[in-house]
């Protein structure tokens, strides 16, 4: 850091919550710069000690993406009173925390980061950013059904309609399907809405982004190519903060 910034921003920077939680925790009186209570608005200088409570924070300069493919059963949450939470499973070195959620009992592609505005720009819905899924439901799929979930569905529990979205089938019983939005178990309500129960559910992509052959389990970091293009897909997008729900 060479310049001063906003201790919203510097907050969310350096992975310690979303800028919307730091205002939050201003106004609450839980955050000082060098001894002074912070006020909204104050800007962090180099060589400035933050503390968050009673523990210093350090704005983490590394920018730290990864892919993680994520088993059932490994909640998408930074709260340690979860047992099954990502951020004890991966055990990265550094603090980082996941971007969206991907539901407990769903496998495959997740991303962490240390970014703040990464998330931000990456997972508000407006921006229109792709993820894809495969999905195994328990009986045979039909054309009918294929349609009707392409076309946008009428969620009555979350009283919103889906977005019209490729879907395209894969075999008997399994199609794959790319959204642009993150309802909260999103296809898992799609398809019970027609009757069909999602045997199993695995996302392949966000974005850019693909799980390829990274073994379950396990994280990898992203490349520099895939991080350029990322950059690039990410330019135009709204950083307006999404409220976090880990």
């Amino acid at each position: 850091m060479t310049e001063p910034i906003r201790i919203n921003k510097y907050l969310s920077e350096a992975g310690v919550c979303s800028r919307r939680e730091a205002d939050r925790q201003i106004e609450a009186g839980h955050v000082t710069i060098n001894g002074r209570k912070a006020v909204m608005g104050d800007k962090v200088a180099p060589g400035d000690i933050v503390l968050f409570g009673k523990k210093q924070v350090s704005k983490e300069e590394e920018i730290i993406l990864l892919a993680v493919n994520k088993p059932r059963g490994i909640v998408c949450t930074a709260e340690k009173r979860e047992r099954d939470n990502i951020v004890d499973f991966v055990n990265y070195p550094k603090r980082v925390y996941p971007v969206g959620r991907l539901d407990k009992e769903s496998r495959g592609l997740i991303l962490m980061t240390n970014q703040g505005e990464l998330v931000n720009k990456m997972m508000r819905s407006g921006n229109l950013h792709e993820k894809e899924y495969i999905v195994r439901v328990n009986r045979d799929i039909t054309k009918e059904f294929l349609e009707k979930m392409a076309a946008g569905v009428y969620l009555e529990e979350l009283d919103a309609t889906t977005r019209p979205c490729p879907v395209e089938q894969l075999g008997k019983r399994t199609f794959r399907i790319i959204l642009t939005q993150g309802m909260n178990r999103q296809i898992r309500r799609m398809c019970e809405k027609f009757h069909y129960r999602v045997v199993d559910l695995k996302r392949t992509r966000i974005m850019n982004i693909r799980l390829g052959d990274l073994k379950e389990g396990t994280y990898r970091k992203i490349s520099q190519e895939e991080w350029k293009e990322l950059q690039e897909l990410i330019k135009d997008s709204s950083n307006e903060t999404v409220i976090p729900k880990w």
